[in-house]
């Protein structure tokens, strides 16, 4: 009866959107996304992050400011994870992801809850979840012009939490010898390694995403082990573009086709 109600409730919302809406094919399992390019809609940044981290059987992931649900969605398309957990402050945006899950009949695996990144380890409790994910913002008040759009400025910049806020609550979420897997900027590696050791987070693996093999890299992915020895591995970098417009063979693979 679930499943059923859950089919009728999907057809239902692939013709009742709201105004600024589409609907996008993941082309992982035949799932689809809603989105609305007015305020906010995911980037390679998510992709590239739902394939670098890993979630085994059994393993209870939480995906810190979840925006309209693209990460847990794809992990668990391309994953073993057992459950998915998603935090979204935006109450649109947490509309959405609420949505694309019902859309895809995965009210089972993925659970949105509206709330605040800084409230995390309250919501939640402390210890729970053997993964988290998180594509937070990457400016802060230094970098970059604000998007005047606010849910556009929320999403990158540090308008309502900062680097500290997300590597403090995501440690504190995590069990012991759990993993955190972040996507960030460059420039701002150094900050990052040194607040997540300032909260017990080992960086284990680090792997640079440049746009061409010759230019430099523009974002890097993270995973960090709660209660780990130092020790971090570089990876082999990953290039975008092989020419104008062309994916590498890595990234279409990445990407998936159904």
């Amino acid at each position: 009866m679930r499943r059923w109600r859950e089919m009728k409730e999907s057809q239902n919302l692939m013709t009742n959107l709201e105004p600024g809406e589409r609907i996008d094919d993941l082309q992982r399992n035949g799932y689809k996304i809603i989105q609305n390019p007015e305020k906010f809609c995911f980037g390679m940044d998510a992709v590239l992050l739902s394939s670098f981290a890993t979630a085994k059987e059994g393993e209870k992931v939480l995906d810190l400011g979840t925006g309209t649900g693209i990460i847990p969605i794809l992990m668990e398309a391309k994953t073993d994870g057992e459950h998915f957990t998603a935090l979204e402050i935006q109450p649109d945006s947490a509309n959405m992801a609420r949505r694309s899950v019902i859309l895809n009949n995965l009210s089972e695996k993925i659970n949105i809850v509206d709330g605040d990144i800084k409230e995390a380890s309250n919501i939640f409790g402390k210890g729970v979840f053997n993964v988290v994910t998180v594509n937070p913002p990457y400016m802060n008040d230094l970098h970059g012009i604000k998007n005047p759009h606010m849910p556009k400025a929320i999403a990158r910049h540090e308008v309502l939490c900062n680097l500290e806020d997300v590597v403090r609550e995501g440690a504190a979420v995590l069990k012991q010898n759990g993993r955190m897997y972040m996507v960030h900027r460059p420039h701002r590696l150094v900050e990052i390694i040194q607040m997540m050791t300032k909260y017990k987070l080992e960086p284990k693996r680090i792997r640079f995403v440049h746009p061409y093999k010759d230019k430099e890299a523009n974002m890097v992915l993270i995973e960090a082990l709660k209660g780990g020895k130092s020790m971090v591995k570089i990876e082999e970098p990953l290039v975008v573009y092989e020419d104008i417009n062309v994916y590498t063979k890595e990234l279409i693979e990445l990407y998936g086709n159904d």
